[in-house]
């Protein structure tokens, strides 16, 4: 009935497996990797003629994590998955952005890659056995695919590079000195297909040592995955790309001088228009069934890619008029918003990000149900991109995956700067609103949250900049690498390499690469002049703020911190919470107190912190022997009074330590509700409290001299 295929090779310390055969038949790939006990599914199916009139590539990439593979039950009311998780979108990108400059050039037929989580052991992270089990999958499938491709996962500590590093050594990366790097890698037998990383200021040649170290890594993969396919893989699917060569030249003799024309204006809107102009002017020369030809846009773009890139590989200006080096005219402005806790207007040539930065309390901290576990994340930052922000009207709503995507990269750039939460028991939310785009606003959403949170007084232990490079790589060999690339040149050129860092190392690195062929020099010099860009940014950020300020907002909560014992957490939060609520009540501040027993006071008012603090500290802590207190008189009996000195602690004031002179009943001086100074004395034999009231001065509260008392005495 089944016709499994199965192959099994030692990777790393886990076993992985590759099975098709016995699950999903009727997808055109199926495949289910397994790395220790972690197993995820991928299904590949693709339609066999393209859309009429389709004139890109629809690849669709869903990575979908079961809980049932954790042994969990979904949380909410309906008790089953809802929308994607941020972990899902990401992980979809993850998978999409390796696989899709591999299928073959022209090809418009639909494909769906949908990887699912059957299986998960709390050790490997699901998200690299997905990006294999989906290589596999399209492998298998026949459609024209020029893998495979291999993924891993690659850490660092104590000066060496680890391979597949487990779940809980890379959750909560800021949180583990030891590791210092989160990095994904993915690409064929040959070439580096794309990188995504969260490093801790790591230098440049230790981020090349570890992209060379994962894609090492992967080699045996890529190798499994080839013998799997010799025995499973179905018939290749009867693609041949178009040749539009004959149209490509028409086209060309049409608008080649129009086209070059519109590509010398600097300016980005009118370029653009002016480009617009450029095609319409082909089209027009052109026949009806040139007009109609479906390779038409493609053949349009190869001319305008030709001209861009063939300027500047042969020593010319960018389309802007700069050098391959040089990073646009920067303007950085803090202070921006005069009700926010921190803001920035971040402006890079046509690229703008405004970015502010909101501090909140432990309330405000983010709880992710995540396979392995829940967690709290106290650093939110929200990436969004309006249409207006590029001239355009276009769909306005939630985030999409792109605006997750960028906020995730800007996130991990800057996670190695943030003070710990011990010293900053803040939450901070960061939102950057791209304002204008034409080029890389992720890496200008990370310049302006580093300026946005110094505004709000956040400790960063240094100011981040990124910058994004790009490549122009010829056939012929020759290549150029250009520095802080314009939206044309990301989207007409071979290779998007972001990178952010500090003036001490590197944060976070993502590439994409469109093409093969990347080699270690080429990345060495990206590396190399994405120092120099950001090091540039640095000092134009530092004309700003160069560290973060010393007095928060007027508007932003102030937070102390106390420590109490574990075992008296009860007594502060009360039965059902009475006593915690009484307190915030009474004080107006706002109380958090977690598991270890640390506790965050937060108002912007000082004295409601303080009454707060005294309040908590008033329960918890223990009476000192010898000490003065101010208590109340709450009982009146014939041996002598009890008074509350301590919190909601009562102790007896002997009718014997009341005054200095013989008391028939303690009510010829005391009276109910009367406020005392006492001395603890001790505690009797059953641990009840002795309280003295002679030996103490009852209008300033200080202790009576001895020999004044025995002078009173003898009066």
């Amino acid at each position: 009935m089944f016709n499994i295929t199965k192959k099994t090779i030692q990777w790393g310390q886990e076993e992985l497996t590759l099975e098709s055969g016995k699950v999903a038949r009727q997808a055109d790939g199926s495949v289910i990797a397994t790395l220790g006990e972690t197993s995820v599914m991928a299904n590949v199916t693709f339609a066999k003629e393209a859309k009429p009139g389709q004139d890109f590539f629809p690849l669709t990439v869903h990575y979908q994590e079961k809980t049932y593979a954790a042994g969990k039950i979904p949380g909410g009311f309906f008790k089953r998955e809802g929308r994607p998780t941020e972990k899902e979108v990401l992980t979809s990108r993850l998978i999409d952005r390796p696989i899709r400059p591999l299928f073959a050039p022209g090809f418009k037929n639909e494909v769906l890659v949908i990887c699912t989580v059957l299986s998960h052991d709390l050790v490997n992270d699901p998200d690299i056995v997905a990006m294999i089990a989906a290589s596999a999958a399209l492998t298998i499938s026949g459609v024209p695919f020029m893998g495979p491709i291999g993924a891993a996962r690659v850490g660092y500590a104590n000066g060496e590079y680890i391979l597949n590093p487990e779940v809980a050594d890379m959750d909560q990366l800021r949180m583990n000195p030891e590791q210092r790097l989160d990095l994904v890698v993915a690409g064929t037998k040959d070439a580096v297909m794309m990188v995504e990383s969260e490093a801790y200021e790591l230098s440049e040649a230790e981020m090349l040592g570890a992209v060379k170290f994962g894609h090492e890594a992967m080699q045996p993969v890529i190798d499994m995955i080839i013998d799997f396919a010799e025995e499973c893989a179905k018939e290749p699917f009867d693609y041949t790309p178009p040749d539009y060569s004959a149209l490509y030249e028409k086209v060309k003799a049409a608008g080649e001088s129009a086209m070059r024309a519109a590509f010398a204006i600097r300016d980005k809107q009118e370029r653009q228009t002016a480009i617009a102009t450029a095609r319409a002017t082909i089209k027009a020369a052109l026949s009806e069934e040139e007009q109609a030809d479906e390779n038409l846009d493609a053949a349009i773009k190869k001319l305008e890619s030709s001209i861009l890139r063939g300027d500047i590989i042969n020593g010319g200006a960018r389309i802007d008029g700069r050098d391959t080096r040089t990073v646009r005219p920067i303007v950085a402005e803090v202070g921006f918003l005069p009700r926010t806790h921190g803001s920035a207007l971040f402006t890079r040539g046509e690229t703008q990000a405004l970015v502010v930065t909101t501090l909140g309390t432990g309330e405000d901290e983010q709880i992710i149900d995540a396979l392995h576990g829940n967690f709290r994340s106290n650093f939110l930052l929200h990436y969004n991109f309006p249409p207006y922000s590029v001239g355009e009207v276009g769909r306005f709503g939630p985030p999409g995956r792109r605006e997750i995507g960028h906020g995730k990269l800007a996130w991990r750039a800057l996670q190695a700067v943030l003070p710990s939460p011990t010293d900053f028991p803040y939450s901070i939310r960061v939102v950057s609103e791209i304002t204008e785009s034409n080029g890389s606003s992720s890496m200008a959403t990370v310049c302006g949250s580093s300026l946005s949170m110094m505004d709000a007084g956040v400790p960063l232990k240094a100011p981040v900049a990124g910058v994004a490079m790009g490549l122009i790589l010829e056939e012929d060999g020759r290549w150029a690498v250009l520095t802080d690339i314009l939206g044309d040149e990301d989207h007409l050129g071979d290779m998007d390499f972001k990178v952010a860092g500090t003036a001490a190392g590197i944060t976070s690195l993502q590439m994409d690469i469109k093409v093969a062929g990347i080699t270690p020099e080429i990345m060495e010099q990206a590396l190399a002049q994405a120092k120099d860009g950001r090091m540039h940014i640095l000092g134009e950020m530092a004309k700003a703020l160069t560290g973060a300020r010393s007095e928060f907002s007027a508007h932003a909560p102030r937070i102390e911190t106390m420590q109490i014992p574990v075992d008296k957490i009860r007594e502060v939060i009360g039965s059902g919470g009475k006593v915690i609520r009484e307190i915030v009540e009474v004080s107006g501040a706002k109380v958090d107190i977690n598991d270890d027993g640390v506790i965050k006071i937060a108002s912007p008012n000082a004295e409601a912190i303080r009454k707060a603090h005294d309040m908590i500290h008033a329960i918890v802590a223990e009476p000192e022997e010898g000490k003065i207190y101010t208590g109340k008189v709450v009982k009146l009996v014939d041996f002598g009074a009890f008074v509350n000195f301590f919190g909601k602690r009562d102790g007896l004031v002997h009718v014997s330590q009341i005054a200095n002179r013989r008391l028939n009943h303690p009510s010829e001086v005391l009276k109910e509700g009367q406020e005392v100074k006492v001395k603890l004395l001790g505690f009797d034999d059953r641990g009840k409290v002795r309280l003295g009231m002679k030996m103490v001065d009852q209008e300033t509260g200080e202790e009576i001299a001895p020999e004044k008392k025995e002078k009173e005495g003898a009066d």
